[in-house]
């Protein structure tokens, strides 16, 4: 089997690597497994471009993608339309798909674990026909977001420390809109602070990690409008891992939702991902169980 690896140099962990000797480190893998792979050093304007040609080459069995979060959404994006099974190489600050998938964070163990060829089925949300395979949301985490991009950083670290300083920023003045969302046809409205719909649902990690991608389902959150200490409260429970036990958080399993904003300015943003991205006014959103293929972990033998 052939896959094609591409590797985002401006990724944070990858900038301080020797890539040619991971590079190595990866063709040494695969052929032991009777596997060859591709590797390309890309920067990261060049990724989107580079794992499309990747997929439009006849002879690709599967990609590879190293990176952070971002990168990794688009990438599972285009492995989804093009049906290639997807490997992970974490190289970011959170690497949240590649915990929630069983990935080992040390990319130097990755190569061993992707070689195996073991392909698992998981699901992908689908928000306007925009794939994601952590979560949608808006509100508090967008207005963290757009604060974290006006504070100047250089490292992960020094992201890491970006976001502490933007979520107090939020925690102190969070936002509130109207929101109206649709369930099997059964409508109902909320002013609220936050809302988040997530690839499966949330596990008990502060850092909201699906615990399984295989559920078939979507986690819909909203926290209703929070005052500064609503917001620290639930911040604290988000901390402890119990969100879902938070009085101002409402929280359901949904296989569709559609989410209307019916005041939402030409400003407003919302995450993808990860990314910022402009809210639109009207928002349908989907799972697709076991639609993308994945190289991961072997299953444990009982």
């Amino acid at each position: 089997m052939r896959a094609i690896a591409i590797l985002n140099k401006d990724a944070g962990t990858l900038r301080t690597m020797d890539l040619e000797a991971y590079v190595s480190l990866l063709e040494t893998a695969f052929a032991a497994e009777g596997h060859e792979v591709d590797c390309r050093i890309v920067a990261g304007r060049d990724v989107v471009a580079s794992l499309k040609a990747a997929a439009a080459e006849p002879q690709t069995d599967a990609l590879i993608i190293a990176g952070g979060d971002g990168s990794v959404s688009a990438a599972a994006a285009i492995a989804w339309k093009s049906g290639h099974p997807l490997g992970v190489i974490p190289a970011g600050t959170m690497n949240l798909f590649a915990r929630a998938i069983g990935i080992p964070l040390d990319v130097n163990a990755v190569p061993a674990v992707l070689a195996e060829w073991n392909v698992m089925d998981v699901d992908i949300g689908d928000a306007n026909g925009n794939p994601f395979v952590h979560q949608f949301s808006a509100g508090m985490h967008a207005r963290m977001i757009r604060l974290r991009e006006k504070i100047a950083y250089k490292s992960r670290l020094g992201k890491i420390a970006a976001n502490i300083r933007a979520s107090f920023g939020v925690l102190l003045d969070p936002p509130a809109f109207d929101v109206t969302y649709t369930i099997n046809g059964n409508e109902e409205s909320m002013k609220v602070s936050a809302i988040s719909v997530s690839n499966n649902a949330f596990g008990p990690s502060p850092m909201l990690i699906s615990e399984r991608l295989d559920g078939g389902h979507l986690g819909l959150y909203l926290a209703k409008r929070l005052n500064w200490r609503g917001a620290l409260h639930l911040a604290f429970d988000l901390f402890r891992g119990k969100l879902k036990e938070n009085i101002a958080v409402t929280s359901e399993l949904v296989q569709e939702v559609e989410l209307h904003f019916p005041r939402r300015t030409p400003t407003a943003r919302c995450v993808l991902d990860g990314e910022l991205m402009p809210l639109p006014r009207d928002i349908r959103i989907c799972i697709h169980p076991g639609a993308l293929k994945v190289l991961g972990p072997a299953p444990a033998i009982a």
